[in-house]
């Protein structure tokens, strides 16, 4: 091998590893603002605010968010696991009837349990688990943090908004079909007969969707009650 060539091949290894070593460091770097925005949604917004309108402050929390929990991979529920955890959302909705508060606190033990199942922290540790999700599922994750408020709150059924807990609850199932569905395109374009109808079995009452929304291949747990008729409203 002539000296040219061993020259070349010098040359060439080592404008490779120069290569290598920008990409890892623009890996690495911090995501700037529109990177940030784009990520939390919604949760960039309240990141703002929460640091009273500091945007250098709240995005070096949510860089940090990203840089803890930006590996993490989620585990796949398995179908039986699914079903217990529709069945479990859908009897926390009934028993918002009679119970609201205590229905809000239900869901809030349910996500926590969900996101742990899914590989998130455990719901123990709730305020490590919310963020670890909000870089994950950034512009849904807010219902959590109503749903969990309103746990902690300890205020009996019949003071305070019924409305307000409903309205949390609703936002908090967004989430909720987001962790409970099968991910990737091609399970959701091909979702099981046994989800769509025991999604569906479980109740035939009003959908409270907003009119208009739809969220293809989700659990659509309909609420067997509307506003009017929950106590305390």
């Amino acid at each position: 091998m002539s000296t040219g060539v061993i020259i070349a091949l010098i040359v060439i290894v080592a404008a490779v590893l120069v290569v290598a070593a920008a990409v890892t460091l623009l890996a690495r770097r911090p995501q700037g603002g529109r990177s940030l925005q784009r990520r939390f949604g919604p949760e960039y917004d309240r990141a703002v605010a929460r640091h009273n309108g500091d945007v250098k402050a709240a995005e070096q929390d949510l860089a940090e968010r990203v840089s803890r929990h930006g590996s993490l991979r989620e585990r796949a529920l398995e179908p039986a696991a699914r079903e217990q955890y529709a069945a479990r959302w859908a009897a926390a909705q009934e028993r918002f009837v009679e119970s609201p508060r205590e229905a809000v606190a239900e869901v809030d033990q349910l996500l926590g349990e969900v996101a742990g199942a899914r590989g998130f922290p455990d719901g123990g540790q709730y305020d490590e688990q919310y963020a670890a999700l909000s870089v994950h599922h950034g512009p849904h994750v807010h219902g959590y943090r109503r749903v969990h408020r309103a746990a902690q709150a300890r205020v009996p059924d019949g003071q305070g908004s019924t409305e307000e807990l409903r309205e949390a609850m609703i936002e908090a199932r967004v989430l909720f079909d987001e962790l409970v569905t099968p991910s990737g395109k091609d399970t959701r374009r091909h979702r099981t007969d046994t989800d769509e109808n025991s999604s569906i079995g479980r109740s035939r009452a009003i959908d409270t969707r907003p009119e208009g929304s739809a969220h293809e291949g989700r659990f659509h747990l309909p609420w067997s009650f509307n506003k009017h008729q929950a106590k305390g409203s």
